[in-house]
């Protein structure tokens, strides 16, 4: 079947990436979200980032650098994520973490959040960019937790320290049992 007859993708980027970015971040099922646009994550002075890598029809592997996924169904904007992604890079590097860790928190929060403060799970209660479980849990970090990125990024890198080590542990923990 000849999917690019039917769908349209943007200049340089192909169905396969489009589908694998959405099977990464989401899963099989991505029926909930209503919109799912892809978007530069970075600027030109290199603000990180996401990345991927899928693999397309032909099985030619694609890489892509700086790429963001977007949905109607969250509010953060994509400088909102580039913000918060900056800090959240900066703070690691202060606790001695290089690129590695940070794209495990990357991958971490973006199937806890996608980088939304205002993220709230209406079923758990869960809040914020770490999903700190109940969300007032971040108040330690400071009182302004539930409109802060920088405070619930602190709180969560304090969260995952304290329990995993690093990110890539925490990140390990929620791919072996669904949860960090």
């Amino acid at each position: 079947m000849n999917t690019s007859a039917r769908v349209k993708p943007r200049p340089g980027v192909s169905l396969a990436a489009v589908v694998g970015v959405a099977v990464l971040l989401f899963g099989p099922v991505v029926a909930p979200f209503t919109t799912i646009e892809l978007s530069s994550a970075s600027t030109d002075d290199g603000t990180p980032g996401q990345q991927f890598t899928a693999i397309d029809g032909s099985g030619t592997s694609i890489k892509r650098d700086a790429w963001s996924l977007t949905s109607s169904f969250f509010t953060a904007t994509s400088s909102e994520v580039r913000a918060a992604q900056q800090y959240a890079l900066v703070k690691l590097q202060d606790m001695g973490m290089g690129e590695d860790q940070f794209m495990c928190l990357v991958s971490l929060w973006n199937r806890e959040s996608k980088w939304n403060y205002r993220a709230h799970n209406r079923g758990s209660g869960a809040y914020g960019i770490p999903q700190a479980l109940p969300g007032k849990k971040m108040a330690s970090a400071g009182a302004d937790w539930e409109t802060n990125p920088e405070t619930q990024i602190d709180w969560g890198l304090g969260y995952i320290t304290k329990r995993y080590k690093t990110p890539c542990g925490a990140w390990q923990h929620s791919e072996d049992v669904g949860w960090y």
